[in-house]
Formats: C-alpha cells, sequence, structure tokens
C-alpha cells in the first residue's frame, strides 16, 4: 500500500484557533495493507480533515505490514492507529475512525463533554 500524502485544516476555542490558524496538522495513520478496517479509516479521517483542517493538514500514512520496524519504534499496539504529531501534545487513537465527535474531541479538535 503506497502512503498516499494529504495536504489540507478545525474549529475549537478562540484560543486554540488563534495557535493553531497557522500550524499544519500532522497526522500518522498506521495500517496494515488494505484491510477494510483501515481503508474505512482512512477514508473517515480524510473526510474529518477536508473538513475541520481544509488546508492545514497532512497525513502520512505507514502500512506496517511494509515497515514492521515503525510498529515498536512508535509503540503501536493495534491498527488502525492514528496519531496526532503536531501540534502538541501527540495523541493516539484507534480505530476506523468512524465516530466523527471522538475523533474531534481526541484531536482536540473539539472539547470533550462537560463532568
Amino acid at each position: 500500500m503506497t502512503p498516499p500524502r494529504e495536504a489540507g485544516a478545525g474549529t475549537g476555542g478562540a484560543a486554540r484557533q488563534a495557535a493553531s490558524a497557522e500550524q499544519t496538522w500532522e497526522l500518522r495513520l498506521y495500517v496494515t495493507d488494505r484491510t477494510p478496517t483501515c481503508v474505512r479509516a482512512l477514508a473517515n479521517l480524510q473526510r474529518a480533515c477536508a473538513h475541520w483542517l481544509p488546508g492545514r493538514y497532512h497525513i502520512e500514512v505507514i502500512d506496517l505490514a511494509e515497515n514492521p520496524r515503525l510498529a515498536a519504534q512508535d509503540q503501536i499496539m493495534a491498527v488502525p492507529t492514528l496519531v496526532k504529531m503536531r501540534p502538541p501534545p501527540i495523541l493516539k487513537m484507534v480505530g476506523d475512525l468512524s465516530d466523527t465527535e471522538r475523533l474531534l474531541v481526541s484531536m482536540q479538535l473539539r472539547p470533550g463533554p462537560a463532568r
């Protein structure tokens, strides 16, 4: 599976928007081959980024079938796994990314529910 490269931007609190307005979001999606779950994860991530981060994101797809060393190096325990590298902090999310609300909260594009 050849890693596609995406260029593309979110909403959030005013401070978060101002701080990240010019930042490119660096995202890594770890997959294995073209399993249905991994294909769905990539499609869901691309759709969310196109809507919430237009023009401000880069997705690097890493196929662990081709690069198994990266699983240990980056502490990937399951696939698909999304890692938000930038802006800090580094965050991880496992699954097909079909729960858009969970994805947005995990990537800190939207605040979580009040407790």
